[in-house]
């Protein structure tokens, strides 16, 4: 194990010493995903907000570890709710399509077979989970798997500043550079909630349901709401507490602002001063 620990660290700071940069977390993202053939992502929680991604080697993992924060389901979500690894070498399978059925199908159509969740974290401190996913659908070999767990050590290792606590900001996590996501996420979430005004964790349940109901990355969404190119304001009269997958408040119509739900329409209202029998009579007359 020592030496499999520094072949970790030695493929970490060499990435760094490439870039000519100093060593952070992405650099550890990046070691793990071709340590084991796989794209990975790493995605954070702050402030008992839910995890969002960070920092991924490619496009595709972007999308998946973002897909299970719109979903809010999926083996990271399920990682960070627990105390350890999940799983799932084949999402192809029954128990997995049980457990996760909307993430599953939707990573399978990504060309994605399997997905493997790690938590980062040391006891309370708990940083976020490294995503790994993987298009053949084949398990961890057993240093494959303690392989992974050191890279997760690594990363809240660089996460932990000089006095055994939490690093001041993301940027020192994974560089400025991969920070305007989340902070365009978090600005969004604030227009929202002033929009509506609602709370900002309400805030953040409607845009993931908008980005979900659209199949919108939650980030795209997020860019629109801060370019003012859509705008939530006067659209609810009330706001659903409880976003069921499949429904949202907030669709796009023509003018880029969100919709309201659609729902039946209201009865019609009888006139006023009008009296039903009298109108039974005249629709006889007719």
């Amino acid at each position: 194990m020592p030496a499999r620990a520094a072949g970790v660290w030695l493929s970490i700071t060499a990435l760094a010493r490439r870039e000519g940069a100093a060593v952070a977390v992405r650099h550890v993202v990046i070691a793990c995903a071709e340590a084991l053939g796989a794209g990975a992502a790493l995605s954070v929680a702050a402030d008992h907000r839910p995890y969002e991604p960070l920092f991924a080697t490619d496009g595709r993992s972007d999308e998946l570890a973002e897909l299970q924060t719109t979903l809010g389901e999926g083996p990271a979500i399920d990682a960070g709710q627990g105390n350890g690894p999940v799983l799932a070498p084949d999402l192809a399978l029954p128990e997995a399509q049980v457990r996760w059925p909307e993430f599953a199908p939707m990573a399978l159509a990504r060309g994605v077979a399997g997905v493997f969740a790690i938590p980062v974290g040391s006891g309370a401190a708990r940083l976020g989970v490294l995503g790994l996913y993987q298009e053949q659908p084949r398990a961890l070999g057993r240093d494959q798997l303690d392989t992974v767990l050191l890279y997760a050590d690594a990363a809240m290792i660089l996460a932990l500043d000089d006095r055994g606590g939490m690093a001041p900001s993301t940027a020192d996590l994974v560089g400025s550079a991969f920070s305007e996501r989340r902070a365009e996420v978090h600005q969004a979430t604030g227009m929202i909630s002033v929009q509506l005004g609602i709370s900002v964790t309400d805030a953040l349940v409607t845009l993931r349901a908008h980005a979900y109901a659209q199949a919108q990355p939650i980030s795209q969404v997020a860019a629109d709401v801060v370019g003012r190119r859509l705008s939530f304001a006067g659209q609810f009269t009330t706001f659903p507490q409880t976003a069921a997958r499949g429904q949202t408040g907030a669709e796009t119509n023509g003018n880029g602002s969100a919709s309201p739900p659609r729902g039946p329409a209201p009865p019609r209202q009888q006139d006023q001063g009008q009296d039903p029998e009298d109108k039974d009579e005249e629709m006889e007359g007719e």
